[in-house]
């Protein structure tokens, strides 16, 4: 939905449902890739009759977060600022909390928050969470920060649903400086295969979540539609794009020392991310589900068709 659908969707729901019911959402993390899907999602979502979705969107920086339409409330604060956030929990019934953190150091204090205040949260954790496995066992650092926030969530009290996503399609806006200049995309573990997905997947089952009942207590894992390799993912933003684009080959540690030198990726997360692209290589083929269609309605998206929905982001 683009943001005039939005603003005439929202602004049609609030004079039609004048003098109505109110459930207030609060979206944390709402400019950030799901977030700002999550929005104008819940904006265009009958919940039913008497009662209206109230969106209240959490952002660091309100006056430059594009978030000033169909009826949106933007408040100041992120997760790290308990006083902004206790704040912009007044009056909430249900919220979208994503994890922007390394580790769980802060969730504690978040978790105690929306226990306060809110009755159900539904939490974007990650795919690299392993059942059955405690949050300290979890073998990947992203697994074990996002497992630990949901077992605090879970023994909260509060109403609950995870959403366990595969590889974001985004992701892959890491490559946008090389295809914007040229048309060879350099990388290492070019055979490493992924169940790519749009971020607008996830938003719908979020929305659902948020809006609906019977999802208290689910763990939604989610994937796109198909499984790709990185060597895949390039051919197809280039047939998205309409020029050739191919994949070449580096070692290790040339893809290291290529992403320490991009100012736009974390220097941190470098070796995380070299470390689980070779443990997905020796891993079994991941496999994908149909969480999305079952949940929201409508299949997955392709990445063909997330790439022409950020074609510009290539160009």
């Amino acid at each position: 939905m683009d943001r005039d659908t939005a603003m005439d969707t929202g602004a049609a729901m609030n004079r039609a449902a004048e003098g109505a019911a109110e459930r207030t959402v609060l979206v944390i993390g709402a400019t950030g890739n799901v977030g700002r899907q999550v929005v104008p999602q819940l904006l265009a979502t009958d919940v039913g009759v008497g009662v209206r979705v109230h969106v209240r969107a959490l952002t660091r920086h309100p006056d430059s977060a594009g978030l000033a339409y169909g009826g949106v409330e933007v408040r100041a604060g992120d997760l790290a600022d308990a006083r902004g956030l206790e704040e912009a929990l007044e009056g909430v019934d249900r919220a979208f909390l994503m994890w922007p953190f390394h580790t769980a150091d802060a969730a504690p204090a978040v978790v105690d928050a929306l226990r306060r205040h809110v009755e159900h949260v539904v939490f974007l954790s990650s795919g690299a969470v392993q059942d059955g496995l405690a949050p300290g066992q979890q073998r990947h650092p992203v697994g074990r920060s996002h497992a630990a926030v949901e077992r605090l969530i879970e023994r909260s009290g509060l109403g609950w649903t995870h959403l366990r996503p595969s590889t974001f399609a985004s992701n892959t806006l890491w490559w946008a400086d090389q295809i914007r200049t040229g048309d060879v995309v350099r990388g290492a573990y070019g055979a490493v295969p992924m169940a790519l997905l749009h971020e607008a997947d996830i938003a719908a089952v979020a929305v659902r979540a948020l809006t609906e009942e019977g999802h208290d207590k689910a763990v939604y894992t989610l994937t796109g539609p198909e499984i790709l390799t990185q060597v895949d993912q390039v051919r197809i933003i280039g047939e998205a794009i309409g020029r050739p684009l191919r994949w070449e080959e580096l070692s290790r540690e040339a893809a290291r020392q290529q992403l320490l030198a991009d100012d736009t990726f974390p220097d941190s997360f470098v070796d995380t991310l070299l470390d689980g692209y070779a443990e997905m290589l020796d891993a079994p083929r991941p496999v994908t589900t149909t969480t999305v269609e079952e949940v929201a309605g409508g299949p997955a998206r392709t990445l063909h068709q997330w790439a022409v929905d950020h074609a510009a982001d290539f160009r």
